[in-house]
């Protein structure tokens, strides 16, 4: 075991599966010789080349393009999106082409990619750093969308992304990139894809969240249990596929939901789960799902703590669902 943090994870996890797999290859602004924005591939380019590290013009539009390209003739491409709020000048090749060119070819060809990006606020980025539009990748069929939260299921969840056959949108928590470390196995393992993990026990009310999320839910539960309120929180891990199962044990468990993210709320992805709660689960909540989430703004430089959810916005909902 070594105690590392989520960008380390990262680089452990395309080190190994570069070692493994030859048909890796490494593509994005700045990947090569800086190691990327944040170093999340430092080292690759002296280990494995310009030929499988492969810094490329900004242009998304023209990374993705050339990803699937190499995805359609049998490689694994692992295109790099500096940060997310840059991804839109590749979004018609993704949900055009990207997701839709294993189901038009009748399975001819998987064109397997893993869409890596840095997501969310939290770092004084601004409105162009800092944005968490998921929910935009959840509503494209043929997409997978992965969110980690801790170094552990960032490796292994990046691990069996690379060895999925579908497409994978794969979202890094940057404002937790280096604050939050724990325990990686050395050797290989792997987290499978739809599968969520519930991070705390609880009995009264249940939070779901996702990335930097789940920690300011950990933060809110332990000063709930102060007031003698014992929260479950679950980190949902997988967008797409999500693990329904696990939500509705634990909302039949507690029968209060809140739901957080840090993405807008209006269309955010807590819209859906509150959707399939209520269809499959609603006789068994003893009050109104809260979503506690971003505003319906660009996101604000100079409000930024003010724009995210944070411990006490959580705790507030999590006694008001208490009162109900």
């Amino acid at each position: 075991m070594s105690i590392i943090n989520i960008v380390q994870a990262v680089n452990q996890a395309l080190r190994e599966e570069m070692r493994r797999d030859d048909r890796i290859i490494v593509l994005g602004e700045d990947v090569g010789k800086d190691g990327g924005v944040f170093r999340a591939t430092e080292g690759l380019f002296d280990e494995f080349g310009q030929d499988r590290v492969i810094d490329t013009p900004l242009a998304e539009s023209g990374i993705i393009g050339t990803a699937i390209g190499m995805a359609v003739y049998g490689l694994n491409p692992v295109p790099e999106i500096q940060f997310l709020d840059f991804i839109y000048p590749a979004f018609d090749q993704i949900v055009t082409n990207l997701s839709k060119l294993r189901y038009r070819s009748g399975g001819q060809y998987s064109c397997h990619l893993v869409v890596r990006a840095p997501y969310g606020g939290g770092i004084k980025g601004g409105h162009y750093h800092s944005q968490s539009s998921e929910a935009y990748f959840c509503h494209t069929a043929g997409l997978k969308v992965v969110i980690p939260a801790t170094p552990y299921d960032t490796k292994g969840l990046l691990l069996s992304s690379l060895r999925d056959e579908d497409p994978v949108i794969f979202l890094e928590p940057k404002r937790i990139y280096r604050a939050v470390k724990g325990e990686v196995p050395d050797g290989e393992f792997t987290v499978p894809i739809g599968k969520a993990r519930v991070a705390r026990e609880g009995t009264d009310v249940s939070i779901f969240a996702y990335g930097a999320m789940l920690h300011v839910a950990l933060e809110a539960a332990e000063l709930a249990a102060k007031n003698a309120v014992q929260t479950e929180v679950v980190d949902l891990r997988t967008l797409v596929p999500l693990d329904i199962d696990a939500v509705l044990e634990s909302v039949k468990k507690t029968g209060r939901v809140i739901i957080l993210h840090e993405a807008p709320k209006t269309g955010g992805f807590g819209a859906e789960i509150a959707a399939l709660i209520a269809e499959k689960a609603i006789d068994y909540l003893k009050g109104p799902i809260i979503r506690v989430a971003g505003y319906d703004t660009p996101f604000p430089y100079t409000l930024e703590e003010h724009y995210m959810p944070n411990p006490q916005k959580v705790l507030s909902a999590i006694n008001k669902i208490m009162q109900y």
